[in-house]
């Protein structure tokens, strides 16, 4: 069985949506494969593993080793389309991933210290704004998570993207368009509870 970083995949001909329906009624999902330096290709992978491997949160900021008969690429996960009511992949979207190459991904956000920050001691409650930031880096440097400590948020304040300490070799792509795209990534409410205290 293939390690949940990779994907073991066949390549299919056609294109179009008759030929990713008849790739659904078999058990599979249809994907493609583009970027790099190579034509975009059509893919197929069994439904069943990439439901496991989707599991994983590490996997939609991980490098991923795409297995095509036989070959082996790199390349991230960049879309995935879901059925609204069934619990069914119906599409999936890898880039290729050129190692000496910075790469756009976006990565999950993990927060810390939720309970034990300044606000939450008072009774303050975290309202996230974002639950992942888009990052630039080479792939080697990708981190699977960024974490955010809130250890010194207290209600009323927020903690914002230029706040978030960050891997080296890793940018916030957002900062760098201009200090006006610096928003706030957590904010500490006050609840009803430590409102009435207060009253």
């Amino acid at each position: 069985m293939s390690n949940v970083f990779e994907f073991v995949a066949e390549s299919r001909g056609q294109s179009g949506k008759s030929a990713a329906k008849r790739a659904r009624r078999t058990g599979n999902v249809p994907a493609v494969i583009y970027g790099g330096h190579s034509e975009p290709q059509m893919l197929m992978l069994n439904h069943n593993e990439v439901i496991k491997h989707l599991a994983h949160e590490a996997v939609y900021s991980h490098v991923l080793d795409i297995n095509v008969d036989g070959k082996t690429e790199k390349a991230v996960l960049k879309g995935v389309q879901r059925h609204p009511a069934k619990f069914q992949v119906l599409h999936m979207d890898f880039l290729r991933v050129t190692m000496s190459e910075a790469l756009k991904v976006h990565v999950p956000l993990h927060f810390t210290n939720e309970q034990t920050s300044v606000g939450g001691k008072k009774g303050g409650i975290v309202a996230h704004a974002m639950i992942d930031v888009e990052v630039s880096c080479l792939p080697t440097a990708l981190p699977d998570y960024i974490e955010v400590d809130l250890v010194g948020l207290d209600i009323g304040e927020s903690v914002h993207l230029s706040d978030i300490v960050l891997p080296a070799g890793v940018e916030i792509v957002a900062l760098a368009q201009g200090p006006e795209h610096d928003h706030p990534v957590a904010s500490m409410m006050a609840s009803k509870a430590s409102k009435d205290e207060v009253a």
